[in-house]
């Protein structure tokens, strides 16, 4: 590994591969100057170095170059998160510290606090958020107050409206929920596909912030309770109201970080090869050559005309989406 370094890897930015016998990418990593940081592994000093312990592991090593360090953290980034290698830890701590909301597909849509983006790339994500234990307390309220359901995925539905080929025994509520009215019960025809599909609306209005519904329905609960001097009860419902409230806070200030991060980038690049990057939203998403493009220092709304989805470099594989 170390002679195929030293006569192919030249000094210019890129990112590197280290491969187990069986294909297994264990590590990835980025540099400005490839064969200096590829051979810099070769000298590790002590067998618990890092670097050491990656070698041990590997049984080759490849590389791509990039126009720039920037071109190649954007790659970087896209592989880890793409093949999540074992020995890449900084990369990988948003999947353990932050956690997002899921809007499944199907006919009856249901909220699911999950810690980032499955092999299901369609479906609609809200967030990040910090604190698991407290968004999932949150998505919980906000299942009670619109009557959305919490079962498992593959139950199946039946509404209402739903025509059968057969008569049958007429359906038995499937869980607590419906019989406590906190639930709908899509799947023992308590509701139609169009009533649950405007409570789904519902639930989308409030994590878009655009309807608080939900938030005003348990405030007029806990009024009522306390005018009935039910104290205990009504506490219990501040405390779901602030659980709700503390998840529309953090969307508000999330919504106004991203918001503001929309711009033009322009990086220069390896032997001239200079590029301009589109980030509207915090997020790389288009990139062409600034030879190109002779109004590269243009504001963003100039800069967009003629710009290409770049794939090879640093387009992010489909990540939550950012609400």
């Amino acid at each position: 590994m170390r002679d195929n370094v030293r006569t192919n890897a030249v000094d210019r930015p890129g990112v590197y591969r280290m491969l187990s016998a069986d294909g297994e990418i264990v590590y990835v990593g980025k540099s400005k100057r490839v064969r200096s940081r590829l051979l810099s592994y070769f000298r590790c000093e002590y067998p618990e170095d890092k670097g050491a312990r990656i070698l041990r592991e590997a049984e080759r090593i490849e590389w791509d170059y990039t126009p720039s360090e920037f071109a190649a953290l954007l790659e970087e980034l896209r592989l880890i998160k793409r093949y999540r290698p074992r020995f890449n830890v900084a990369m990988k701590r948003d999947a353990r510290h932050f956690a997002f909301i899921k809007l499944t597909r199907g006919a009856a849509p249901k909220l699911l606090v999950v810690r980032g983006a499955g092999q299901d790339d369609a479906a609609l994500y809200y967030g990040p958020f910090q604190g698991a234990t407290r968004v999932n307390e949150a998505v919980r309220e906000l299942n009670d107050a619109l009557g959305l359901r919490d079962c498992a995925l593959d139950r199946r539905m039946h509404f209402s409206d739903q025509r059968e080929l057969f008569q049958i025994q007429p359906r038995t509520p499937g869980c607590i929920r419906y019989e406590v009215k906190k639930c709908l019960g899509p799947c023992v025809a308590g509701c139609s596909a169009g009533e649950y599909t405007d409570r789904v609306a519902l639930a989308r209005a409030f994590l878009d912030g655009t309807d608080d519904a939900p938030i005003h329905t348990l405030r007029r609960e806990m009024e009522a309770a306390s005018e009935r001097l039910e104290f205990e009860r009504a506490g219990s419902l501040r405390d779901k109201l602030q659980r709700l409230e503390s998840l529309k806070e953090q969307f508000i200030r999330f919504r106004f970080a991203v918001e503001t991060l929309s711009f033009v980038y322009s990086v220069p690049g390896h032997e001239g090869d200079d590029r301009v990057y589109v980030i509207p939203r915090a997020r790389p998403r288009r990139v062409r050559s600034a030879a190109d493009n002779p109004r590269a220092g243009a504001p963003a709304a100039h800069g967009r005309r003629g710009l290409r989805p770049d794939r090879a470099q640093g387009r992010a594989d489909p990540d939550p989406r950012d609400r």
